[in-house]
């Protein structure tokens, strides 16, 4: 059974800073390990988007409109994954997610983290 629990996130003023981690429960990661550690978030009314990944072996990646402010790490010996972010702005406000993707290709999800900005 995987689970992806996640914890940070809350209210801050634009310019603020806040940092998440999900951390990845699994039995046997020795045998299935994880490909892909990512980020999504979703705004009222708009689709899913993804934020940052990083991969096992350690490149990121950024959407465009979050690179220079928010930065994806990981933490193997502990399964977990943060995002720190940075110089945040009320656009950032969004429900956001963690997700895993292991080389088997399965996918799981964490419940989520409500990041509220104000302006």
């Amino acid at each position: 059974q995987v689970q992806l629990v996640q914890s940070g996130g809350g209210l801050v003023q634009a310019g603020g800073s806040l940092r998440l981690s999900c951390v990845v429960s699994e039995s046997t990661f020795s045998t299935h390990p994880i490909a892909w550690y990512r980020w999504f978030r979703q705004a009222p009314g708009k689709q899913r988007e993804e934020v940052a990944t990083i991969s096992r072996g350690g490149p990121t990646t950024y959407a465009d409109s979050v690179k220079g402010r928010f930065t994806i790490s990981r933490d193997d010996e502990k399964n977990t994954v943060f995002l720190q972010m940075d110089a945040l702005e009320p656009e950032d406000t969004a429900v956001y997610y963690c997700n895993v993707v292991f080389f088997s290709a399965n996918t799981y999800w964490g419940q989520g983290t409500q990041v509220t900005v104000s302006s």
